[in-house]
This record gives C-alpha cells, sequence and structure tokens, in this order.
C-alpha cells in the first residue's frame, strides 16, 4: 500500500517521534508504515485520517500488484 503520511507530516513540521505519540505506536512504527514497509491496521489507518482530517482515500492508496 502506498501513502502519503511522510509528505502530510513534513507539511504540519511533525517529527516521527510526534506523529508516534500522537498516534501512540513507536517512532520505529511511523517510519515502517512510511517506508511502505508496514501497512497500519485498520484502526490505525483511521486514527491517521482523523488527525490529518482527511479522507483514508487521500492518504493510502493500493498498489498496482494487489489492486
Amino acid at each position: 500500500m502506498n501513502n502519503h503520511i511522510r509528505t502530510l507530516r513534513a507539511e504540519r513540521g511533525w517529527s516521527q517521534a510526534e506523529l508516534a505519540d500522537m498516534l501512540d505506536v513507536s517512532r520505529q512504527s511511523v517510519n515502517a508504515i512510511e517506508t511502505g514497509r508496514y501497512d497500519p491496521s485498520l484502526p490505525l489507518a483511521f486514527a491517521i485520517a482523523r488527525l490529518f482530517q482527511l479522507p483514508i482515500e487521500s492518504i493510502f492508496t493500493p498498489d498496482q500488484e494487489s489492486a
């Protein structure tokens, strides 16, 4: 799954650690999600969307292979 979390986070001036604290996850989890090594759970994806005040579909897009 592709995502725009790194860009959205940078636009707000948040570090990975700050975003992790807001989401109650580790900084390593944020890094793994941003780099595409880990797909968040559905509840975490919803929490990310709420935090950025955007629909999930504007943050996460499926890979071409899994679509």
